[in-house]
């Protein structure tokens, strides 16, 4: 026969559930660091949750921050007790190590910043400014002077003459010289008598071309006679031609009037 089997256990029979785990608490570490409460700080307080050294890191809130000081002004012996001076030494020698300057100390200036930077750029301004003032005051001296001289170009007033010079020539019968003959002007304005001797030649009638050596035609003069004596009067104001050499070329006239060269004289007029 069979045996029979047990009869299963009974509800009431059965072991106990586990319970579930209860959570890890977070390591001490990660916990968040009270507050002190308003009017509860002292000195257990302060020195059992570090709130000096985290005041100093700047990980206290506003209002613990607060408190702290206030708690600090009212009791500073706790200064002394924790030895913050002589800690705050050593922060700082552990600083001046590294190369790091002291919180207190200012910012190294950048190069521009430098002092001897801004005494150089004002006096270079200065220096600018005094030579721009000097340059602009010739300028305008000059733009001044350039203005009186087109004017007077423009107008070429005559002077009058005082006194009047006669001057006998000997033209040259061979070529143009830029060889000054005779200088008229230099001082005083003359009147020049110029007598061009050309006795030599048959011809009665000349013609006369005035040149400025290396500029340009300043007249001719057609049908000029000559007197008695064989000479060509030809009388100047020296201020009505301006300094410098002029040519005078001149030319008999045949009966055809067809111009034939004969002779050349350079005179100078100065002022």
């Amino acid at each position: 026969m069979l045996a029979a089997s047990p009869n299963p256990p009974e509800q009431d029979d059965l072991p106990p559930l586990m319970p579930p785990p209860a959570p890890e608490a977070p390591p001490p570490s990660a916990a968040a660091a009270p507050t002190p409460a308003p009017g509860r700080i002292d000195r257990e307080f302060v020195l059992k949750h570090h709130l000096v050294e985290r005041y100093i890191g700047g990980r206290l809130p506003v209002r613990g921050a607060q408190d702290l000081e206030r708690f600090c002004r009212e009791h500073p012996e706790l200064l002394d007790e924790i030895q913050l001076t002589d800690n705050i030494n050593a922060a700082l020698r552990l600083l001046d190590a590294g190369g790091r300057a002291s919180p207190w100390e200012p910012e190294p200036k950048k190069w521009w910043e430098q002092r001897w930077v801004l005494l150089a750029a004002a006096a270079s301004a200065l220096i600018l400014g005094c030579t721009a003032l000097l340059l602009s005051g010739k300028l305008s001296g000059r733009d001044h002077t350039i203005a009186g001289l087109k004017q007077q170009v423009a107008q070429q007033p005559l002077e009058p003459t005082t006194t009047t010079r006669p001057i006998t020539v000997i033209p040259n019968r061979v070529a143009p010289s830029r060889r000054s003959m005779v200088t008229i002007g230099g001082g005083n304005v003359q009147m020049a008598d110029l007598k061009i001797d050309v006795s030599w030649t048959p011809i009665e009638l000349f013609r006369i071309t005035i040149d400025r050596i290396d500029q340009g035609r300043v007249a001719i003069l057609h049908n000029v006679k000559r007197d008695s004596n064989g000479n060509i009067h030809l009388e100047l104001n020296s201020s009505a031609l301006g300094p410098g050499d002029y040519q005078l070329t001149i030319e008999g006239l045949n009966w055809r009037g067809e111009p034939i060269p004969q002779a050349w004289v350079t005179i100078s007029i100065a002022h």
